[in-house]
């Protein structure tokens, strides 16, 4: 099956089994805006508690903060994003449609890569355990012509962006015979530049009021209170402070489903380190942000780092962590260093004077920075789409199964009474009134339980347990493994011990450890 037709059936699972839907979908929905339903706000809250507690339960130097979305306007002068905040646009004159001339390029270089892998599995196909990638890649004479047609687009595209010339963009794009998707067409405008940020007013008349922005960051909140924390909290270099927060930019080319959206959740945490040494936590923050993606056991081989030839103007070093998605390898995390420019520039613009005392050598500076920003819809996105499988069954029965790691499952337990009487339901809700207190459990009778075990499959529960009329008498139940289907009859008095760490952020968090 094409990754682009399951990527279409994973969008369908998510509203069929209520993880996301369409916002005011009622009135047709709005364009790049999406509601989490009730199985994907549970996900949504085991991705970030996951985030959290690795932030700030497993470092003694990070601490938490929630700035709010409202800020003063000079902060983004100061920050850059009111000059600066960009996306080059280019229209079509025949679909009158809009699109960022970086993402059209960026998928004419996906689709280099795309010519590449399907050779390659074209091969492994036809050599089978004999086959080499590493000398196919080198030797094979249409693999090293699209390899040879990516790496000039890219160095062109990554030199054009570094100067932001928005004339050779436009070439490129004419010079790549990138067509438009809607109209089929070349008919292209100039390339200009548009601003992302969300404007709005605050203040009680039209008259008196003032423009502010809606945050298109979360880190500038970190950056304008690191006075606040340092000093109430008594910190010492280096240290960090934690952010999960919304943020809003005005995407024009929103797309992908919930991989690119006009209003969005963070993941953010700004380390403080002193000026000299930031290169070298960059390295190591590197690992511990990979470290943390692989723990949830997806395969080394569907991740990758991604280092920035075009560095933004407040970093001296900055990585992204690219997942394998159905449609690509695409960015889920950057990891950045970003100098003390933020520091410096709201110490230039508020008057105040923000630095570090250091007690070790006796003297003040102005720390440097070293960020790790994680999208939670980008990452609630790649679990799903990992997640996310078709599996043929004994006797030509098929089944869709969420493979979610279990700790990020949004139902750890579903408690099923084989039959709806004979005082079944009654010992099934006094079990779930029992283990309610200590992970997240399901009640369901309805239908067969071939079908209840089905739609839990569908959901991503790991585990079921059936009530029948044997537990009654000798209290045991049947539990079922959702990846393996395998059951087996365990004592009630067992279940809390025997699934607790299975289904538990712990069971994650010892794993960085």
């Amino acid at each position: 099956m094409a990754q682009e037709d399951v990527f279409k059936k994973i969008v369908s699972h998510c509203k069929e089994y209520g993880f996301v839907f369409p916002s005011s979908d009622i009135y047709d929905g709005l364009g790049a805006v999406y509601d989490y339903g009730q199985n994907g706000v549970e996900l949504k809250n085991n991705i970030k508690q996951y985030w959290w507690q690795s932030m700030v339960l497993l470092h003694d130097n990070i601490v938490g903060l929630d700035s709010a979305v409202f800020m003063h306007p000079t902060v983004w002068k100061a920050s850059g994003h009111v000059d600066a905040f960009n996306d080059p646009l280019i229209d079509n004159r025949d679909s009158k449609k809009r699109y960022r001339a970086d993402v059209l390029i960026e998928d004419q270089i996906g689709k280099y890569e795309e010519k590449i892998e399907k050779e390659i599995a074209k091969a492994r196909k036809r050599f089978g355990e004999a086959f080499d990638e590493a000398q196919f890649r080198s030797t094979n004479p249409r693999v090293l012509e699209n390899e040879a047609k990516k790496t000039a687009l890219h160095e062109r595209f990554a030199k054009a962006m570094g100067a932001m010339d928005l004339a050779e963009l436009k070439q490129i794009i004419l010079d790549e015979e990138i067509a438009c998707p809607i109209s089929g067409t070349r008919n292209w405008t100039d390339v200009r530049q548009f601003n992302l940020m969300f404007k709005t007013e605050v203040g009680s008349t039209a008259d008196g009021a003032s423009t502010i922005y809606l945050r298109p960051e979360t880190a500038q909140g970190i950056f304008v209170n690191y006075l606040n924390v340092q000093k109430t909290g008594r910190m010492k270099l280096p240290f960090g402070i934690a952010q999960i927060g919304k943020a809003f930019r005005n995407e024009i080319v929103a797309r992908q489903f919930i991989f690119r959206m006009r209003e969005f959740e963070q993941m953010e945490m700004q380390y403080f380190v002193k000026p000299g040494t930031e290169l070298q936590w960059f390295e190591q923050w590197k690992q511990t942000r990979m470290a943390w993606h692989q723990a949830l056991g997806f395969g080394a081989e569907n991740y990758r780092f991604h280092d920035h030839e075009k560095l933004a103007h407040y970093a001296n070093a900055a990585s992204d962590v690219e997942f394998r998605m159905p449609f690509g390898f695409k960015e889920v995390e950057g990891i950045h260093s970003r100098t003390n420019f933020d520091l410096s520039q709201h110490a230039k613009y508020s008057g105040r004077k923000i630095e570090y005392f250091d007690p070790d050598t006796n003297e003040s500076y102005t720390p440097y920075v070293i960020e790790t920003s994680i999208g939670v819809d980008r990452m609630f996105l790649s679990v799903l789409c990992h997640a996310y499988q078709e599996e043929k069954l004994e006797g030509g029965d098929t089944r869709v199964v969420l493979k979610l790691p279990a700790a990020l499952a949004p139902t750890k337990l579903a408690i099923m009474p084989l039959v709806k009487k004979d005082g079944l339901p009654e010992k099934a809700r006094e079990i779930m009134d029992e283990l309610k207190f200590h992970f997240n459990c399901k009640y369901d009778e309805k239908d067969s339980i071939g079908k209840r075990y089905r739609r839990q499959d569908a959901v991503g529960t790991p585990f079921c347990i059936t009530i029948d009329h044997d537990t009654l008498t000798d209290g045991c139940v049947t539990l079922r493994d959702r990846d393996t289907m395998q059951q087996e009859r365990i004592p009630v008095s067992e279940l809390r011990t025997r699934l607790e760490d299975k289904v538990s952020i712990t069971s994650l968090l010892k794993k960085l450890c």
